[in-house]
């Protein structure tokens, strides 16, 4: 077994450098350059990837406050190791790098489901899933038929009412609110976002596999609530689904049978 090469100089001062611009606190500034000139490099990285990241989350940003933003920004730098390679991909790392860092204590319980809500409208907007309607009748009736829901959606789901965290409202864990989200991506390339109650979340996860009429999706959901007035449940249920449609989160019907799996 051969012995492992020596690391070449240039390499060892190459990972000097990079190591300092990545955690300056831990690592010692390479030989030969200037403090000044060093922190140059330095806050041009940092501010080049808060840059990229930040406009995702304005909300927790302003929550956080500055000073803690930038703390977060120089741990996440200096301790995470992305999976791409791709700008457009580091606000999906900076969530990854914080859901599974250690919490700390002084930061709100809600921050990162406060995240999470924030980074699923880029997600949405970057999403190359085809949403085209070539297999699917507009004015298709919702009862009878399968609703076919936009495929650029994310059904999510809160202990809190995230879209309601800013400035005049930070829950505590005692205002625990659960909270149940549609984010779509419509006709016009927008990302909306639709407060769900239960009931409509469920309807929502039923129909999205594109399998159910409306009709046994409904029943389904009638069933399970044991409701006591199965009619009047059941024409609520119809008016969710119709209400989506009218809202763009469902397109119509599909007019072929679902591909079996």
């Amino acid at each position: 077994m051969s012995a492992a090469r020596p690391i070449p100089e240039f390499q060892k001062y190459q990972l000097s450098f990079t190591g300092h611009i990545r955690d300056p606190r831990s690592n010692k500034r390479p030989k030969g350059v200037s403090a000044r000139r060093m922190a140059v490099y330095n806050n041009l990285l940092l501010n080049n990837i808060s840059g990229l990241i930040s406009p995702c989350f304005p909300v927790a940003r302003s929550v956080l406050g500055e000073r803690k933003w930038k703390a977060l920004m120089r741990e996440f730098l200096s301790s995470h190791r992305c999976r791409t390679p791709y700008f457009r991909q580091l606000p999906e790392e900076f969530l990854r790098f914080m859901q599974e860092r250690e919490s700390v204590t002084a930061e709100p319980d809600f921050l990162n489901y406060l995240l999470h809500y924030e980074w699923a409208e880029l997600a949405l907007e970057v999403s190359d899933k085809d949403a085209g309607t070539n297999n699917i009748d507009a004015a298709g009736d919702l009862r009878s038929s399968r609703p076919a829901l936009t495929p650029v959606h994310l059904l999510l789901a809160y202990p809190y009412a995230v879209h309601r965290i800013g400035k005049n409202y930070r829950p505590t864990k005692a205002q625990r609110e659960e909270t149940c989200l549609l984010v779509f991506r419509d006709d016009s390339d927008d990302v909306r976002f639709i407060v769900l109650n239960s009931v409509s979340a469920r309807l929502v996860a039923l129909i999205a596999p594109g399998e159910l009429t409306g009709n046994q999706a409904v029943e389904q959901v009638v069933s399970e609530l044991n409701h006591p007035e199965p009619f009047v449940a059941k024409e609520g249920g119809h008016s969710i689904i119709e209400n989506l449609r009218q809202e763009g989160a469902i397109l119509g019907t599909f007019v072929t049978d679902p591909v079996p799996r």
